[in-house]
């Protein structure tokens, strides 16, 4: 699998130095590198890399500028490149799939890349998937009709009781308590009524922990228990906010605007 790879920063000699520590990777590919946050979107939208290393502090167009830019095709993978701690939580809310200070280091490297190649696997397997099943109506009709679909899961495959090691102290939560999770790269705040506690886990692997008939995703960073849920409020440019049993609000994104669906009959 060749990771077919863009580089984006104004700064000549940090395209140079991340070329030359990328030349062990013998899977990534460098298509092309771009100086500024246009011709970053320009070439994005063009060439339809898989990732993009993209530095955050440019004239003009700054590394969040070009995320946005390139919304409205499937986007590659991001990793922001930058000099500055102080954008990190930004760029989780972004989605990259990590944030990398400068200069890089070799290790650090290593494990984005080894991330990158699990969301790209992850990625092409759902969709050679759907490519089958697409051939198979065709061709085969009655051979769809075969394929088993996925069945509700037992909710006794799902944890009743997380661990959380915050602050020198391990928490036993009960799963039933959680009213919402929101996530900041490898890092969740769990949020009951009366606490926030850190854990140090992905948002993916939460999910899976988590039973998906009670616990939903209503933004890219957000997960909310649907048995909290009191009240939906509408809000402007087709987004809401949910209100929970403790008062606290929480914004549903329009891309998962068919979660509320389910509040309305």
């Amino acid at each position: 699998m060749t990771i077919r790879t863009i580089l984006v920063d104004d700064e000549k000699l940090a395209i140079q130095g991340l070329q030359l520590r990328l030349e062990k990777y013998t899977d990534v590919e460098i298509i092309d590198t771009c100086s500024n946050g246009r011709e970053a979107i320009r070439k994005i939208k063009t060439e339809k890399p898989d990732l993009v290393f993209l530095d955050i502090q440019m004239p003009g167009f700054d590394g969040f500028s070009v995320v946005k830019g390139v919304m409205e095709i499937e986007p590659p993978l991001f990793v922001f490149v930058t000099a500055y701690q102080e954008h990190a939580v930004r760029a989780f809310e972004a989605n990259a799939v990590n944030y990398l200070m400068k200069p890089v280091e070799d290790d650090k490297l290593a494990d984005t890349l080894a991330r990158v190649r699990t969301r790209l696997a992850e990625k092409r397997s759902a969709e050679e998937a759907e490519k089958l099943k697409t051939v198979l109506a065709e061709v085969a009709p009655d051979a769809i009709d075969a394929i088993p679909e996925e069945t509700d899961p037992s909710s006794d495959r799902y944890e009743k009781l997380i661990n959380i090691k915050d602050r020198g102290q391990i928490f036993r939560i009960d799963v039933d308590s959680i009213e919402h999770i929101e996530a900041a790269g490898d890092y969740m705040c769990i949020r009951t009524a009366d606490n926030s506690l850190i854990l140090r886990e992905t948002m993916k692997d939460l999910e899976r922990r988590l039973d998906p008939r009670v616990f939903q995703r209503v933004h890219r960073s957000t997960i909310v228990n649907l048995n909290q849920v009191r009240q939906v409020k509408p809000h402007t440019n087709g987004e809401c906010f949910l209100v929970l049993d403790s008062g606290a609000q929480v914004k549903v994104s329009r891309s998962y605007r068919d979660v509320i669906a389910r509040f309305v009959h």
